[in-house]
């Protein structure tokens, strides 16, 4: 049976719903610890925005936690980036649609622009196609740009199911522990060479993984 265009948007309109509400109460069971985070809470209750990165394997509960007010995240221009574009919209995101292969100084650009305007980023910087664990530009340029701190974000999860996608995507199990660590503020000077800048890329990748593994050793 061949779907017409509005049978199609139906079953997609659907389809988004029940997956943003089972998120949601999958979320709700599970016991979350955070370590370091009192920069991130202290930087809420000011109302002072920053950029947050987390691996492109861990965007559910990355995205979930980061939830907030003015929150903004960036996704890519795909099929599947529809459909997460439009959960995350549910969580009252404003989605920036874009990718580094793909619309990329435009996107760029925009998050700068949403930082300047006190939106705070949250960003998976290994997407929106790899190769895992290999940090890109954006998070570092935008935050270095926009002279707001970038806090790097490591997240264990006891228990779950690792797809076999290129990111290994990982759905926790319901009522599963999770850890999440977050890096101190990371601060940008505005004034960096471009080798300096890849420098920073470097070492904030290598964190950013040590980060990750110390969270799913100790979840």
């Amino acid at each position: 049976m061949k779907l017409t265009e509005k049978q199609r948007n139906i079953l997609r309109f659907i389809g988004i719903r029940f997956a943003s509400f089972a998120i949601r109460l999958l979320i709700k069971t599970l016991r979350i610890s955070v370590v370091n985070g009192e920069n991130i809470t202290q930087a809420a209750k000011d109302n002072n925005n920053f950029v947050c990165a987390f691996w492109h394997g861990s965007m559910m509960i990355g995205w979930y936690i980061h939830r907030q007010n003015n929150a903004a995240a960036l996704v890519s221009m795909s099929r599947d980036g529809d459909v997460l574009a439009a959960i995350l919209e549910k969580w009252k995101y404003n989605v920036l649609r874009g990718s580094s292969s793909t619309g990329g100084n435009d996107a760029l650009t925009g998050m700068v622009l949403l930082l300047r305007e006190g939106y705070t980023l949250a960003i998976t910087p290994d997407g929106p196609r790899g190769p895992i664990y290999k940090m890109k530009a954006g998070a570092i340029i935008s935050a270095k740009r926009s002279n707001v701190p970038l806090y790097l974000v490591g997240i264990g999860i006891k228990k779950k199911i690792k797809l076999k996608s290129w990111d290994h995507f990982e759905i926790p199990f319901p009522f599963s522990r999770v850890l999440v660590i977050y890096s101190d503020p990371i601060l940008m000077d505005e004034n960096l060479s471009y080798e300096e800048t890849n420098q920073k890329i470097i070492n904030c990748e290598t964190l950013l993984n040590k980060l990750q593994k110390d969270a799913e050793k100790l979840c």
